[in-house]
Order: C-alpha cells, then sequence, then structure tokens
C-alpha cells in the first residue's frame, strides 16, 4: 500500500522533529521514507516512535551511529516523486514485503565471498549501486563499479552491461540499502534471477563486523561526518596547526 497524504505527513514530522532537537534530511513519497537525523539520544528515539505510529512504517529498520558534534546543520523534511530517482515508475518496493527486492544478510554474503560462489556453487559478483565517486571512498574488494554519475543512470548502465551478468549470482549493495534495493528490482526484471541485494547496505555490514572483512578503505556518507569507517566512527579531526 502506498505511503498516502504526504504533505501532512512531512508537516507533522517537521514539527515533531523540531519539538525533539533534531537536524537532518526526511525524505517522503508514496513509496516510503528515507531519513538520515541526528541529535540528542533521546530526543532520536522519541522521534523515531512517532515515526512508527503509522502502521506502514512500523517495522521501519533504523541504523544507527555515534558523532561528538552535529554533522547537520538544519532539518529538512522532503516530499518526492521517489526516494531515489531511477525513472522507472513500475519498479516500486512494497511496505508488506512482498515487493521486496531478494536480499542476503551480511553473514549470508561474508560466507559466499570467503568460499567465492553463493550456497549453491554459482560465482558471486559484487555490483556497486553507489556512484562514482561514493565508491573512491571505498568499496568491496573486486566489486563492479559502472562509475555512475547519479542513480538514474543506473538503468542505462544495466543494459549495456546485461550479458556480463549472465551466469552468476549478483549481490547489488550501497549506503543504507535504497539504492540496492531497486537496482536489484531492475535486474530482476531484466531476466537476472539470481541478484540479490545486501539487506541494509554497508552500514549494516559495518554494523555487523568491525574489520568488516572483503572491504577496502571508508564509506562515504552524505552529510558532515563524510566518510566513516567500518568502526562506523567519522574520520578523526586533525589536532594542532596545519
Amino acid at each position: 500500500m502506498p505511503l498516502g497524504d504526504l504533505p501532512a505527513r512531512r508537516q507533522a514530522l517537521h514539527e515533531r522533529g523540531l519539538a525533539c532537537g533534531l537536524k537532518g534530511t526526511v525524505l517522503l513519497a508514496h513509496e516510503g521514507i528515507n531519513l538520515f537525523v541526528a541529535g540528542a539520544e533521546a530526543g532520536v528515539r522519541e522521534w523515531l516512535a512517532f515515526v512508527r505510529r503509522e502502521p506502514l512504517l512500523a517495522a521501519l529498520d533504523a541504523k544507527e551511529s555515534w558523532s561528538v558534534r552535529q554533522p547537520f546543520r538544519h532539518l529538512r523534511v522532503k516530499v518526492k516523486r521517489e526516494i531515489i530517482r531511477m525513472d522507472q515508475p513500475q519498479l516500486q518496493p512494497r511496505s508488506d514485503f512482498a515487493g521486496r527486492a531478494p536480499a542476503v544478510d551480511p553473514g549470508t554474503l561474508k560466507r559466499w565471498l570467503d568460499a567465492g560462489h553463493d550456497d549453491g556453487g554459482r560465482k558471486v559478483l559484487l555490483l556497486d549501486a553507489r556512484n562514482g565517486f561514493e565508491v573512491d571512498a571505498g568499496a568491496f574488494t573486486g566489486a563492479l563499479d559502472w562509475r555512475l554519475k547519479k542513480f538514474s543512470d543506473f538503468p542505462a548502465a544495466l543494459a549495456a552491461h546485461l550479458a556480463e551478468l549472465e551466469g552468476f549470482t549478483v549481490v547489488s549493495y550501497c549506503t543504507g540499502g535504497i539504492r540496492c534495493e531497486k537496482a536489484v528490482l531492475a535486474m530482476r526484471e531484466a531476466g537476472l534471477d539470481s541478484a540479490y541485494q545486501l539487506d541494509g547496505g554497508i552500514l549494516r555490514y559495518f554494523e555487523r563486523w568491525l574489520d568488516a572483512p572483503h572491504w577496502q578503505g571508508r564509506c562515504f556518507v552524505f552529510d558532515g561526518r563524510e566518510t566513516l569507517g567500518p568502526d562506523l566512527a567519522p574520520r578523526p579531526e586533525p589536532v594542532g596547526p596545519a
């Protein structure tokens, strides 16, 4: 069921967020919600409880990381046509999970990467669904990188590289599990029946393992922290004169 009454929801979420002392960005669309907010722990948890009062958002999965400073300047709640623009309106993840892209949890992915194949013996390919500059900060070892400039470029890149993916188990990943969800729906629609997403994205993988096996570098995030290490901590600020 699509999320409805978006202008009223935007107003309510913004007002409650300000009351809870939060800053960050919240995106609302008929397909769901995506949010990056920061504040005192009590305020964040109070606001998330408010969000989850909506039955369609009751199972909202929030990832947590900690920062000694506020990484956002303002609180913005926006209504958009798509959470992440792909220009493929037929690809709509659904809140009842029946329309979700098939996913593998971090433990399964690590086991497959350790073995070099999935549980059925099929070779695994990792596909990075992020923009090129994000990949440059860090990525899974050996992952395919199509040097996307924006996510709406993904369908054309998929069409150009489709033959290269055939015969493999493809696991797409992104920062938090939003873009790779739609990427896998697009691959499935294109006939790749062995395409999966990394459930929860890179950040959920970091939560599972402090040393992030099979990962190199840091993870770019769209806030003032810029990048996070596998410990989910921002890069330490320099001490002393530059």
